[in-house]
Protein backbone atom coordinates (compact mmCIF):
# COMPACT_ATOMS: atom_id res chain seq x y z
CA UNK A 1 0.00 0.00 0.00
CA UNK A 2 1.39 3.45 -0.86
CA UNK A 3 1.96 5.93 1.93
CA UNK A 4 -0.38 8.94 2.30
CA UNK A 5 2.20 11.23 0.69
CA UNK A 6 2.72 8.82 -2.23
CA UNK A 7 -1.04 8.50 -2.75
CA UNK A 8 -1.40 12.27 -2.82
CA UNK A 9 1.34 12.56 -5.41
CA UNK A 10 -0.25 9.82 -7.52
CA UNK A 11 -3.67 11.58 -7.36
CA UNK A 12 -2.14 14.90 -8.36
CA UNK A 13 -0.18 13.28 -11.16
CA UNK A 14 -3.28 11.50 -12.39
CA UNK A 15 -5.27 14.73 -12.37
CA UNK A 16 -2.52 16.48 -14.28
CA UNK A 17 -2.49 13.68 -16.83
CA UNK A 18 -6.26 14.00 -17.35
CA UNK A 19 -5.90 17.75 -17.92
CA UNK A 20 -3.06 17.25 -20.39
CA UNK A 21 -5.02 14.62 -22.33
CA UNK A 22 -8.08 16.86 -22.46
CA UNK A 23 -6.00 19.81 -23.62
CA UNK A 24 -4.29 17.69 -26.29
CA UNK A 25 -7.65 16.43 -27.52
CA UNK A 26 -9.06 19.99 -27.69
CA UNK A 27 -6.06 21.25 -29.66
CA UNK A 28 -6.41 18.43 -32.18
CA UNK A 29 -10.09 19.24 -32.91
CA UNK A 30 -10.26 20.54 -36.50
CA UNK A 31 -10.45 24.32 -36.53
CA UNK A 32 -13.56 24.19 -38.72
CA UNK A 33 -15.58 22.83 -35.80
CA UNK A 34 -14.91 25.94 -33.71
CA UNK A 35 -16.09 28.89 -35.77
CA UNK A 36 -14.30 32.14 -35.14
CA UNK A 37 -16.59 35.19 -35.25
CA UNK A 38 -15.73 37.61 -38.02
CA UNK A 39 -15.88 40.97 -36.30
CA UNK A 40 -15.72 42.77 -39.62
CA UNK A 41 -19.21 41.45 -40.42
CA UNK A 42 -20.61 43.98 -37.96
CA UNK A 43 -19.30 46.92 -39.92
CA UNK A 44 -19.73 45.61 -43.47
CA UNK A 45 -23.03 43.74 -43.26
CA UNK A 46 -25.13 46.66 -44.48
CA UNK A 47 -24.27 49.71 -46.54
CA UNK A 48 -27.04 52.23 -47.14
CA UNK A 49 -27.25 54.33 -50.29
CA UNK A 50 -29.05 57.48 -51.33
CA UNK A 51 -32.30 56.45 -53.05
CA UNK A 52 -33.05 58.12 -56.39
CA UNK A 53 -35.98 60.50 -56.56
CA UNK A 54 -39.07 59.29 -58.44
CA UNK A 55 -39.12 62.63 -60.30
CA UNK A 56 -36.74 65.36 -61.49
CA UNK A 57 -35.43 68.04 -59.13
CA UNK A 58 -37.60 70.66 -60.81
CA UNK A 59 -40.75 68.51 -60.92
CA UNK A 60 -42.25 69.98 -57.75
CA UNK A 61 -41.94 73.60 -58.82
CA UNK A 62 -43.33 76.10 -58.00
CA UNK A 63 -44.25 74.55 -54.63
CA UNK A 64 -40.66 73.44 -53.97
CA UNK A 65 -37.87 74.88 -56.07
CA UNK A 66 -35.31 72.96 -58.08
CA UNK A 67 -32.54 74.46 -55.91
CA UNK A 68 -34.09 73.26 -52.65
CA UNK A 69 -34.81 69.78 -53.98
CA UNK A 70 -31.28 69.31 -55.30
CA UNK A 71 -29.65 70.51 -52.08
CA UNK A 72 -32.10 68.69 -49.85
CA UNK A 73 -31.70 65.37 -51.64
CA UNK A 74 -28.09 65.33 -52.87
CA UNK A 75 -26.53 67.13 -49.90
CA UNK A 76 -28.67 66.84 -46.76
CA UNK A 77 -30.04 63.34 -47.30
CA UNK A 78 -26.67 62.15 -48.59
CA UNK A 79 -25.03 63.44 -45.41
CA UNK A 80 -27.37 61.34 -43.27
CA UNK A 81 -26.56 58.27 -45.38
CA UNK A 82 -22.81 58.91 -45.23
CA UNK A 83 -22.81 59.42 -41.46
CA UNK A 84 -25.06 56.40 -40.92
CA UNK A 85 -22.66 54.15 -42.82
CA UNK A 86 -19.74 55.56 -40.86
CA UNK A 87 -21.52 54.90 -37.56
CA UNK A 88 -22.22 51.32 -38.64
CA UNK A 89 -18.61 50.84 -39.76
CA UNK A 90 -17.48 52.04 -36.33
CA UNK A 91 -19.46 49.20 -34.76
CA UNK A 92 -22.84 50.88 -34.31
CA UNK A 93 -22.15 51.53 -30.64
CA UNK A 94 -22.98 55.24 -30.74
CA UNK A 95 -26.75 54.86 -30.56
CA UNK A 96 -27.35 58.61 -30.64
CA UNK A 97 -25.56 58.93 -33.99
CA UNK A 98 -27.23 55.79 -35.28
CA UNK A 99 -30.70 57.08 -34.44
CA UNK A 100 -30.14 60.61 -35.74
CA UNK A 101 -28.61 59.62 -39.07
CA UNK A 102 -30.64 56.45 -39.47
CA UNK A 103 -33.80 58.40 -38.73
CA UNK A 104 -32.74 61.08 -41.21
CA UNK A 105 -32.35 58.44 -43.90
CA UNK A 106 -35.68 56.78 -43.07
CA UNK A 107 -37.68 60.00 -42.86
CA UNK A 108 -36.36 61.47 -46.09
CA UNK A 109 -36.81 58.19 -47.97
CA UNK A 110 -40.48 58.24 -46.98
CA UNK A 111 -40.83 61.98 -47.67
CA UNK A 112 -39.65 61.87 -51.29
CA UNK A 113 -42.15 59.17 -52.16
CA UNK A 114 -45.16 60.90 -50.62
CA UNK A 115 -44.63 63.92 -52.91
CA UNK A 116 -45.59 64.25 -56.58
CA UNK A 117 -45.93 67.07 -59.10
CA UNK A 118 -48.95 69.32 -58.66
CA UNK A 119 -51.68 68.52 -61.15
CA UNK A 120 -50.55 64.90 -61.57
CA UNK A 121 -52.89 61.95 -61.16
CA UNK A 122 -51.22 61.15 -57.82
CA UNK A 123 -52.10 64.55 -56.33
CA UNK A 124 -55.60 64.87 -57.79
CA UNK A 125 -58.78 65.06 -55.77
CA UNK A 126 -59.76 61.50 -56.71
CA UNK A 127 -56.41 59.94 -55.82
CA UNK A 128 -56.37 57.88 -52.63
CA UNK A 129 -60.15 57.80 -52.36
CA UNK A 130 -60.22 54.92 -49.85
CA UNK A 131 -57.79 56.70 -47.52
CA UNK A 132 -59.59 60.00 -47.94
CA UNK A 133 -62.87 58.34 -46.98
CA UNK A 134 -61.33 57.24 -43.68
CA UNK A 135 -59.86 60.72 -43.18
CA UNK A 136 -63.32 62.26 -43.75
CA UNK A 137 -64.85 59.86 -41.24
CA UNK A 138 -62.20 60.79 -38.66
CA UNK A 139 -61.96 64.57 -39.15
CA UNK A 140 -65.24 65.40 -40.84
CA UNK A 141 -63.74 66.57 -44.14
CA UNK A 142 -60.49 66.65 -46.09
CA UNK A 143 -60.23 70.39 -45.42
CA UNK A 144 -60.65 69.91 -41.66
CA UNK A 145 -57.93 67.25 -41.72
CA UNK A 146 -55.50 69.47 -43.61
CA UNK A 147 -56.21 72.33 -41.20
CA UNK A 148 -55.49 70.09 -38.20
CA UNK A 149 -52.34 68.68 -39.78
CA UNK A 150 -51.12 72.16 -40.74
CA UNK A 151 -51.63 73.39 -37.18
CA UNK A 152 -49.55 70.48 -35.88
CA UNK A 153 -46.79 71.27 -38.40
CA UNK A 154 -46.67 74.96 -37.48
CA UNK A 155 -46.69 74.08 -33.80
CA UNK A 156 -43.39 72.20 -34.01
CA UNK A 157 -40.72 73.92 -31.93
CA UNK A 158 -37.32 73.84 -33.60
CA UNK A 159 -36.73 71.05 -36.11
CA UNK A 160 -38.94 68.04 -36.64
CA UNK A 161 -41.53 66.25 -38.73
CA UNK A 162 -45.29 66.02 -38.94
CA UNK A 163 -46.94 62.69 -39.76
CA UNK A 164 -50.22 61.07 -40.53
CA UNK A 165 -49.84 57.55 -39.15
CA UNK A 166 -51.89 54.38 -38.90
CA UNK A 167 -51.80 52.98 -35.39
CA UNK A 168 -51.71 49.27 -34.62
CA UNK A 169 -55.50 49.25 -34.24
CA UNK A 170 -55.90 50.75 -37.74
CA UNK A 171 -56.91 54.19 -36.52
CA UNK A 172 -55.42 57.31 -38.12
CA UNK A 173 -53.62 59.91 -36.04
CA UNK A 174 -51.63 63.13 -36.59
CA UNK A 175 -48.32 63.12 -34.69
CA UNK A 176 -45.09 65.10 -34.67
CA UNK A 177 -41.54 63.90 -34.06
CA UNK A 178 -38.45 65.77 -32.91
CA UNK A 179 -35.28 66.20 -34.98
CA UNK A 180 -34.89 63.01 -37.04
CA UNK A 181 -36.66 60.58 -34.73
CA UNK A 182 -38.42 57.99 -36.91
CA UNK A 183 -41.96 56.75 -36.42
CA UNK A 184 -42.14 53.64 -34.22
CA UNK A 185 -45.13 51.57 -33.22
CA UNK A 186 -47.23 52.87 -36.14
CA UNK A 187 -47.20 53.00 -39.94
CA UNK A 188 -46.21 56.35 -41.49
CA UNK A 189 -48.71 57.36 -44.16
CA UNK A 190 -47.71 60.96 -44.98
CA UNK A 191 -44.66 62.79 -43.64
CA UNK A 192 -43.77 66.49 -43.92
CA UNK A 193 -40.27 67.77 -43.25
CA UNK A 194 -40.30 70.89 -41.07
CA UNK A 195 -36.54 71.40 -40.88
CA UNK A 196 -35.55 74.80 -42.26
CA UNK A 197 -33.46 73.20 -45.00
CA UNK A 198 -36.73 71.92 -46.50
CA UNK A 199 -38.07 75.40 -47.27
CA UNK A 200 -35.91 78.32 -46.12
CA UNK A 201 -34.10 79.11 -49.40
CA UNK A 202 -37.48 79.62 -51.04
CA UNK A 203 -39.88 80.67 -48.29
CA UNK A 204 -37.41 82.28 -45.84
CA UNK A 205 -39.26 82.50 -42.51
CA UNK A 206 -42.67 82.07 -44.17
CA UNK A 207 -43.11 78.44 -43.25
CA UNK A 208 -46.90 78.86 -43.17
CA UNK A 209 -46.78 79.37 -46.96
CA UNK A 210 -44.63 76.25 -47.29
CA UNK A 211 -47.18 74.25 -45.31
CA UNK A 212 -50.05 75.66 -47.37
CA UNK A 213 -48.35 74.68 -50.63
CA UNK A 214 -47.25 71.24 -49.51
CA UNK A 215 -50.84 70.01 -49.82
CA UNK A 216 -50.72 70.64 -53.56
CA UNK A 217 -47.95 68.06 -53.99
CA UNK A 218 -48.95 65.24 -51.62
CA UNK A 219 -48.93 61.88 -53.40
CA UNK A 220 -52.25 60.42 -52.24
CA UNK A 221 -51.72 57.28 -54.31
CA UNK A 222 -48.59 56.37 -52.31
CA UNK A 223 -50.28 57.45 -49.07
CA UNK A 224 -53.19 55.11 -49.72
CA UNK A 225 -50.85 52.24 -50.61
CA UNK A 226 -49.11 52.68 -47.25
CA UNK A 227 -52.46 52.82 -45.47
CA UNK A 228 -53.75 49.63 -47.09
CA UNK A 229 -50.48 47.69 -46.94
CA UNK A 230 -50.10 44.82 -44.51
CA UNK A 231 -46.39 44.36 -45.19
CA UNK A 232 -43.77 44.79 -42.49
CA UNK A 233 -41.88 48.02 -41.90
CA UNK A 234 -39.27 48.24 -44.67
CA UNK A 235 -36.89 49.92 -42.22
CA UNK A 236 -37.40 47.44 -39.39
CA UNK A 237 -33.82 46.14 -39.59
CA UNK A 238 -32.32 49.64 -39.47
CA UNK A 239 -34.53 50.74 -36.55
CA UNK A 240 -33.41 47.65 -34.62
CA UNK A 241 -29.86 49.06 -34.67
CA UNK A 242 -30.92 52.03 -32.56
Amino acid sequence: MPSGQSASLLWRGGSLLVVLVALYTYIRIPSTSIPTPNLSDISTATVYTLPPLPYAYDALEPQISNQIMELHHSKHHQTYVTNLNKAIKDGGTNKSLMKFNGGGHINHSLFWKNLAPAGSAETSGVAGSKLKAVIKHKWGSQEAFETAFSAALLGIQGSGWGWLVKKANGELEIVTTKDQDPITGATPIVGVDMWEHAYYLQYLNGKAAYVENIWKIINWKVAEERFLSESQDEFKELKAMF
